[in-house]
């Protein structure tokens, strides 16, 4: 079995809380592509994480937190600023994610500052989320798809928030077709395809990707399970019942699941292969969601099934 890369950000998640009756904010160490690569490799997976760290506490925090869990770093750059942070406070069941920290520590990477060797040798490649809206690492991940000869899955991840300026939205779809043309799996959440397409229902967002390229579409729809596409027709796999207490990281659990699958096995043979591997993937994001915090959540193939017997 090789390894797969997972390029994107790392960062510190502040999340909305309370304690004695009273607000206050929990640390997590976070970041959608670092939680793909924590699932992963708790599912069994040999992961690599690539992206940029800061140079205080905090980063060294997110490195020793990422050895503990079985993820590399040989591929993460040390650069010169503070960790970013991501508040995270809940309107409803999607939490809204504002970003703080300048520069950006998860925005630095650059595409000199790729390992070569690292990326052309994985099995998978995941890019994605945030670090996409920056230039600089947004050519780092162009590079890295174009070099590997492995699988290539693509998550877009968006937070609204960070979409400034008249022409963001319209430039966030152009790298989404981009990547999605060219993924054998894209990864979203139906609020991603409510804020990239909103004339468009999820099915027809996940029909529009396979027709731009993308091999396989997953969506996920919470508690309501999620869309495969991974022929002509768009089908639901549905979501176990959980008792869910904290839906942090759960969308990047089911990511990092299907990864750790392509890993093992390779992609499916047909469309009821896909359904199968999403299904299982819906476990593992069921279990995050009965447990506080996001990678701290991540669970192992033996714990899933021993929850879902």
């Amino acid at each position: 079995m090789g390894y797969a890369v997972v390029l994107g950000e790392a960062l510190v998640d502040l999340l909305d809380a309370e304690r004695d009756g009273e607000p206050v904010f929990r640390q997590a160490i976070g970041g959608g592509p670092l939680n793909v690569a924590v699932a992963a490799a708790r599912l069994g997976g040999d992961v690599q994480f690539v992206g940029s760290l800061g140079d205080d506490a905090l980063a060294t925090r997110i490195r020793a937190f990422l050895g503990a869990a079985g993820v590399g770093v040989d591929g993460a750059v040390t650069v010169p600023a503070p960790t970013a942070l991501a508040v995270a406070t809940f309107a409803g069941p999607e939490p809204d994610f504002r970003f703080y920290g300048e520069p950006r520590s998860y925005a630095l990477l650059t595409a000199e500052d790729l390992d070569v060797a690292l990326v052309e040798g994985a099995q998978v490649l995941y890019c994605g989320s945030i670090v996409l809206l920056d230039p600089p690492v947004l050519a780092a991940a162009r590079r890295a798809w174009a070099m590997a000869g492995a699988l290539r899955v693509f998550d877009p991840n968006v937070r609204p928030s960070l979409l400034t300026g008249p022409s963001a939205l319209d430039d966030l779809r152009a790298v989404v077709a981009e990547f999605a043309a060219s993924a054998h799996l894209v990864k979203l959440s139906a609020a991603d395809a409510r804020h990239l397409y909103p004339r468009e229902p999820v099915e027809g967002v996940a029909a529009y990707l396979r027709e731009l390229g993308a091999g396989t579409v997953v969506v996920t729809l919470g508690a309501d399970g999620a869309l495969v596409a991974a022929a002509a027709d768009v089908v639901r796999v549905p979501a176990p019942k959980v008792d869910a207490v904290d839906a942090t990281g759960a969308g990047d659990s089911v990511m990092g699941a299907l990864v750790a699958d392509l890993l093992h096995a390779g992609e499916p043979a047909d469309p009821a292969g896909w359904r199968d591997r999403v299904a299982f993937a819906l476990r593992v994001a069921g279990l995050v969601c009965e447990s506080p915090g996001g990678a701290t959540a991540m669970p192992t193939r033996e714990a899933v099934a021993d929850r879902f017997r």
